[in-house]
């Protein structure tokens, strides 16, 4: 089955409004040469801008975190129905930083997934080891594990609205890369793990990114992987022309 090649752009706390608009017209001016669907997620604040912006392009926007419940009193926080009343209705869930720094646990991420799911939206989920768990031979058990707990629940139907994100922790902002074969081990346990929970017709229709220092070097190799799909990308999506050498890698 022919699985959708995506290449998102995770933004994290970077770019003021001015920045945000200038780096968005130097992504439209960009050519999409091959087949990858492309997704920016720039800051909370900046997203009704973005969406503005490239209404008239085949960018995408999305919101890199929202809240479980539907309102509430939770200062500061955002909802799926605010995101989605901007025209946005793909979000990112469980990144590394939102699980290390502010203590998402997969029981609070299974809450936010389904909302997101309740509300129609696409959700790309992500997970991934530490380097204390490589050291220790344990990347696979966590990694079954985070999906188990967060997403398994899920019925099959309901995956079809779900991007998988592999972040090996250890290879974010640290210059480490996993070597394409690590990648593609991991992103080939992955698939096989949801086939065994649910069927391989769920498992190959699943886009599993990989998000761990993807540059316009190494993006060709990794997604020449036949489980690679694409990928989260952080510190590249930051300049338009790294960006969318990564994006024609496909």
């Amino acid at each position: 089955m022919s699985r959708k090649h995506i290449v998102a752009g995770n933004w994290k706390m970077n770019k003021t409004l001015p920045e945000t608009q200038a780096l968005l017209a130097s992504l439209k001016d960009k050519k999409n040469t091959g087949d990858a669907h492309v997704i920016v997620a720039p800051t909370a604040i900046n997203l009704q801008a973005s969406v503005t912006m490239l209404q008239d392009s085949p960018i995408q926007v999305a919101a890199q975190n929202m809240h479980q419940a539907e309102s509430g009193a939770y200062t500061g926080e955002i909802s799926a129905g605010m995101i989605q009343s901007i025209g946005i209705d793909t979000v990112i869930l469980g990144h590394s930083e939102r699980r290390a720094y502010f203590h998402e646990s997969d029981e609070l991420l299974a809450q936010k997934v389904n909302t997101a799911l309740a509300h129609g939206m696409t959700v790309i989920f992500c997970f991934g080891e530490e380097l204390e768990d490589r050291k220790n031979g344990k990347h696979f058990e966590v990694v079954e594990s985070q999906l188990k707990n967060a997403i398994f629940h899920l019925t099959a139907a309901q995956w079809s609205n779900v991007v998988l994100a592999y972040e090996p922790v250890w290879a974010i902002g640290t210059g480490e890369t996993a070597s394409p074969e690590q990648a593609q081990e991991m992103h080939a346990f992955i698939r096989k793990t949801v086939s065994a929970s649910y069927d391989e017709a769920t498992a190959d229709q699943v886009s599993i990114l990989y998000g761990g220092s993807v540059k316009p070097g190494n993006a060709k190799e990794i997604f020449s992987k036949p489980d690679v799909d694409g990928g989260l990308i952080g510190g590249a999506a930051l300049n338009a022309d790294d960006f969318f050498a990564i994006v024609n890698a496909f």
